[in-house]
């Protein structure tokens, strides 16, 4: 490739403004982790102690490595790989350049099955409508939510509408597309969420909800407490997903990255905590428990919904909060592979239906597995994925080995490789100065150490564990 076709193929449009970047990249950040995920975590781990813990991580971690990917992005202005690439040839390793390949298969294999539970909510919404959760209990609940995932003709057309409204928005472009839809669904998002959380503070235990998640109990923590906090903080960001890399090729030149990614990280985080203040007062309220697990959406919540004053609203308008929050998510997850068809000059709309298409075929394979593959579990010979189907093992892959992983390259390369002079260019900082040093002092040394812990204990286990069980073996 010749300098002026490489030059040709790295212009890509523009964000139009900076609130339109900061929108489209706290959409990318904010979703399912968020409002899913979160909620969840936190309840299974002991509430308030794990909060103060998963906020420090976001700070001291997730904050540097935000200003890593996007300094990387806007220095390359090309896709993820384009970028690498670009790193490879002025000097570097060529095996950065999976970093580039990771962050553009890690979006698009996660998407294949988080269309799957977007797809939920969707059903959810008309559920909500026609007034089904009303009276409802447990078993019902249970039964209701079991229905859905065993009826694939439902999940395939709600996992279809969902990802031909994905691919429509994403070939339409940055600005056309992603720009007018995450100005819509953004802002609506955080009204809804303000609005929900209000509502539930006030009329369920909201006293006791707060107490929860900022009352820690230290007793509570362990060092798989603190793990699960740094893998939630990464998995929320979307640290290492590679779609900050793509939003950050689109960034003028004269945005501040350290102000950007800090309020990235606290719109992120507030939008998660909102998430409890939404969640837990109801939970309580309605006896229901808090660790309950990822049912805690789908087949908890429900319960209370047909109870409360108002539910069936309640319901309509949390489902479709939920709906907006993967929406922003998923546009973000297929436009790296999108922006790296761009790069070689490729038809922006034939490409995102031809893999958005891909991503929509294996979804429907995913789909499958809660129904008509439910017992088939191809990888019963390894440990930790004995017991997973299809849509299990796509998950534990990428959100458990892939995403870490590539977070750990991207901590390594900015820490390590990249330039100090092209960071300090990028972040705006001096390189004698505090702030650059305090960066350069996470992502050197705090975010691979914190990140290779996470990244040992999803693939081998506790490794506290592991050292307890090999000094028993030298010490007896």
């Amino acid at each position: 490739m010749s300098e002026a076709q490489e030059q040709s193929q790295a212009h890509h449009v523009q964000w139009s403004s900076r609130s339109a970047f900061l929108m489209a990249s706290i959409g990318a950040a904010v979703g399912l982790g968020n409002l899913w995920r979160f909620p969840y975590i936190a309840g299974e781990n002991g509430g308030g102690a794990f909060v103060l813990i998963y906020i420090a991580f976001v700070l001291i971690l997730g904050i540097p490595l935000i200003m890593a990917e996007l300094a990387l992005g806007r220095a390359g202005k090309m896709s993820a790989i384009g970028t690498m690439t670009k790193m490879v040839k002025s000097g570097h390793n060529p095996v950065w350049k999976m970093i580039g390949w990771l962050s553009i298969l890690v979006p698009l294999m996660g998407l294949t099955y988080y269309s799957v539970v977007a797809g939920w909510s969707l059903d959810y919404i008309t559920k909500a409508v026609t007034g089904s959760f009303s009276g409802i209990d447990a078993e019902g609940s249970g039964a209701l939510f079991n229905g859905l995932l065993e009826s694939w003709p439902r999940l395939t057309i709600w996992h279809s509408l969902y990802m031909v409204s994905v691919i429509i928005v994403v070939s339409l472009g940055v600005k056309a597309g992603l720009e007018s839809t995450v100005k819509i669904m953004m802002p609506g998002l955080f009204i809804l969420l303000a609005i929900l959380s209000a509502y539930a503070m006030f009329t369920g235990e909201g006293r006791q909800a707060f107490n929860f998640l900022f009352s820690p109990d230290f007793s509570k923590i362990t060092a798989q407490t603190v793990l699960v906090a740094l893998g939630q903080a990464l998995f929320s960001l979307a640290v290492g997903v590679g779609a900050l890399i793509t939003y950050g090729a689109y960034l003028p030149d004269n945005v501040s990255l350290p102000k950007a990614a800090a309020i990235i990280a606290v719109a992120d985080t507030i939008v998660a905590l909102l998430a409890g203040f939404m969640i837990f007062p109801i939970v309580f309220q309605y006896n229901l428990v808090p660790g309950e697990g990822p049912g805690l959406i789908f087949a908890t919540l429900p319960i209370a919904f047909g109870q409360m004053p108002g539910g069936m609203i309640f319901g309509i308008l949390f489902f479709l909060l939920l709906t907006f929050a993967a929406f922003t998510s998923s546009l973000a997850m297929l436009e790296p592979a999108i922006a790296w068809f761009e790069d070689k000059g490729m038809s922006r709309p034939l490409t995102s239906w031809a893999t958005g298409g891909a991503a929509w075929a294996v979804g429907l394979i995913m789909l499958l597995s809660f129904n008509l593959l439910s017992d088939f579990k191809p990888l019963s010979f390894i440990g930790a994925l004995a017991d997973k189907n299809l849509f299990g093992i796509m998950d534990f892959i990428v959100a458990n080995i892939m995403l870490p992983i590539n977070a750990l390259l991207l901590a390594l390369f900015a820490g390590w490789a990249m330039s100090r002079k092209l960071v300090s260019e990028q972040i705006g900082y001096p390189q004698s100065s505090n702030g650059f040093l305090i960066w350069q002092f996470s992502t050197k040394y705090i975010a691979p150490i914190g990140i290779g812990i996470v990244v040992y204990m999803m693939i081998f286990g506790d490794p506290i564990e592991h050292i307890n069980l090999l000094m028993e073996k030298l010490f007896g």
